[in-house]
């Protein structure tokens, strides 16, 4: 739903306890994205324009640098197309200043932009930078971005991470991303979609190539996407409150060149249950050492496993097997599936989407007799938590914790456990 799993959300986004409504976005890159896509469909969910100018132009000190958003069809769909333009030029067609990584972190970190924001900004731009480098062999300290005029980066990204804040979005999430196809005029020639900087950029990430034959994702849409998203899946669990639409520059006959965000609310404490796609990987085994599994089970969970485990069956001709199953987020299972075919004998692997319901919860830890043991707190009937302290509440004494208890006093695990439940009874 950066990969890997635990992955933070970006440094100005808020956080709080698992079972609090959080607004969230969810990006539809089914069409692509690109950085002015991103602000055209932010704008259109009611980010204000004159608000985005005065937090971006008061802060970085961009001279002669203008923005203006307007609407347009893009396939006869109604949608916001976001310009930046330099002393009346389009600064994508006519080229403005360009900046090298020493003067961009520079002039980010004398702005007045909120710390988050610079934060989150610089390490994006960096991305960018990283990833023409390593293309062209050179350092990043070398290198300006040739296909882009630096400023309208510097809009595209800022301005993305302005409007998200305006908009109060506390985290992002995003579909596949399609890359297009066909060819890409660059300063180097035509080279074959997806261009060399956003092939590295969306390294790890589910991505896919479709119709038409156009760049569909830039290297800025790339940067922003995975420096920002949490997770790649489809769209998750939400109460919709906003939906925009971002326009890119062309107007495809068959196809809508449009960037959609949907903006919602997920579940909290008062309902029941949270959903969210996760992808189930399984392989049969039978001609492996059953030392290997442990060793197996240990390196998926570290690559950020949901879960996993093995289930005995048999196979034709009746050969007894071990079938292993994995749970991950969607943007792992190119990680999980290398893990096992490296570690394992197999020679394929099956996989599936499937949908996933989990109840609010949280970790809290409490004195004990064996000392501060943490609990997994749940509701499952859903209206719990510390905002009414009504409703059902469940709690369970962390595994690794009661070890640690049983191992330090010699007091068997099993009574570790019956203890601990026992006194929280009370």
């Amino acid at each position: 739903m950066k990969t890997p799993a635990s992955k933070k959300a970006p440094a100005f986004m808020k956080k709080g306890p698992v079972f609090k409504k959080k607004k969230i976005i969810w990006l539809d890159c089914s069409r692509g994205i690109s950085g002015d896509m991103l602000i055209g469909a932010l704008i259109s969910a009611g980010a204000p324009l004159r608000r985005l100018e005065s937090e971006l132009f008061d802060k970085i000190p961009l001279k002669d640098v203008r923005i203006g958003a307007r609407r347009v069809r893009r396939m006869g769909f109604a949608a916001t197309k976001f310009d930046v333009k330099e002393a009346g030029f389009d600064v994508k067609e006519a080229g403005g200043p360009r900046f090298g990584w020493d003067e961009i972190r520079r002039l980010v970190k004398e702005s007045t932009l909120p710390d988050g924001i610079r934060e989150t900004g610089l390490g994006i731009m960096k991305s960018l930078f990283d990833a023409e480098a390593k293309i062209h062999g050179l350092r990043a300290e070398t290198v300006h971005l040739h296909e882009l005029g630096s400023a309208d980066t510097i809009v595209d990204v800022f301005g993305a991470l302005v409007c998200l804040k305006l908009l109060g979005v506390e985290e992002v999430f995003s579909s596949p991303v399609n890359l297009g196809g066909g060819t890409v005029d660059t300063r180097h020639g035509r080279l074959p979609v997806p261009a060399p900087a956003t092939a590295l950029l969306l390294e790890g990430l589910p991505v896919y190539g479709g119709p038409p034959l156009f760049e569909l994702t830039t290297p800025t849409g790339a940067a922003l996407v995975k420096g920002l998203a949490k997770g790649f899946s489809q769209m998750p669990y939400m109460t919709l409150r906003k939906c925009g639409f971002g326009a890119g520059r062309m107007d495809f006959k068959d196809f809508p060149n449009v960037l959609r965000a949907f903006i919602g609310e997920t579940p909290g404490a008062e309902q029941k249950h949270a959903e969210n796609d996760v992808t189930v990987i399984e392989t049969n085994i039978d001609d492996m050492s059953p030392q290997i599994y442990g060793h197996l089970m240990e390196r998926l969970f570290k690559a950020g496993a949901l879960d996993v485990f093995l289930t005995p069956i048999i196979m034709k001709k009746g050969r007894p097997a071990i079938k292993i199953t994995a749970l991950c987020n969607p943007q792992d299972a190119p990680r999980m599936k290398e893990i096992i075919f490296s570690e394992t004998t197999t020679l394929g692997v099956r996989f599936h989407q499937a949908g996933r319901t989990t109840l609010p919860r949280e970790i809290e830890t409490f004195p004990t007799v064996f000392g501060p043991i943490r609990f997994k707190i749940s509701y499952p009937d859903g209206k719990g938590g510390r905002a009414d302290g009504k409703g059902k509440r469940q709690e369970i004494p962390e595994y690794e914790d009661c070890l640690k208890a049983a191992r330090k006093t010699g007091v068997p695990l099993k009574e570790v456990f019956r203890r601990l439940n026992s006194s929280r009874k009370k």
